[in-house]
C-alpha cells in the first residue's frame, strides 16, 4: 500500500462541498457532494478535448458549486498495482493542481464503473442511455465511497 493510502483523505477540508472526478480516455465524469456530504450526485459528462479546455470546465464547475476539495478516481488495477492509467490519472491531477488552489485527492476506483453498469442493467436502462450517463454515475460512486469514508 502506497504511503498517500495511508489516510488519502487528509488534505480534504473538514467542510463544505467536494467533486468527484471519474478520469476516462474520452471522457471526465464529474459528481459533487451536497453541502453536508452525505450524499453524491452525478453532474455532468466532459467530452475530454485537450488539457487546458477540459480544466476550464472543471474550474468553472468548482466556482458554480463552491467546491473545496476534489477526490480523483485511481484506476488501480485489481491486485492493487499501479499501471499506466494511473500514471496518467496523477499527470492530470499534477496538472490540475498547477491550476487551481484546492486539494486533490486520490480515491481507490476499483470496479466503480462495473458496479454502476451493473446497476444500470439492473434498472433495465437502454445501452445508448448506460453509455450517456455512466462517467458520471461513476463520478458519483467513487465520491460517495470518499464521503462514507470521512463520515466514518
Amino acid at each position: 500500500m502506497t504511503e498517500e493510502f495511508a489516510n488519502p483523505l487528509e488534505s480534504i477540508p473538514a467542510t463544505g462541498r467536494i467533486m468527484g472526478l471519474d478520469l476516462g480516455t474520452k471522457t471526465i465524469g464529474v459528481a459533487v457532494s451536497d453541502g453536508m456530504r452525505y450524499s453524491a450526485s452525478p453532474l455532468e459528462t466532459i467530452k475530454r478535448t485537450k488539457f487546458t479546455a477540459d480544466a476550464i470546465r472543471i474550474d468553472e464547475l468548482i466556482a458554480q458549486n463552491q467546491v473545496v476539495g476534489i477526490i480523483l478516481g485511481l484506476p488501480l488495477n485489481m491486485d492493487g498495482s499501479e499501471g499506466p492509467r494511473v500514471q496518467s490519472t496523477r499527470a492530470f491531477a499534477r496538472s490540475l493542481a498547477q491550476r487551481i488552489t484546492l486539494p486533490i485527492a486520490f480515491w481507490d476506483e476499483r470496479l466503480s464503473t462495473s458496479a454502476v453498469t451493473r446497476m444500470m442493467i439492473e434498472a433495465d436502462l437502454r445501452r445508448d442511455r448506460r453509455a450517456e450517463v455512466v462517467d458520471k454515475l461513476a463520478a458519483s460512486y467513487i465520491l460517495q465511497g470518499a464521503l462514507d469514508r470521512l463520515r466514518n
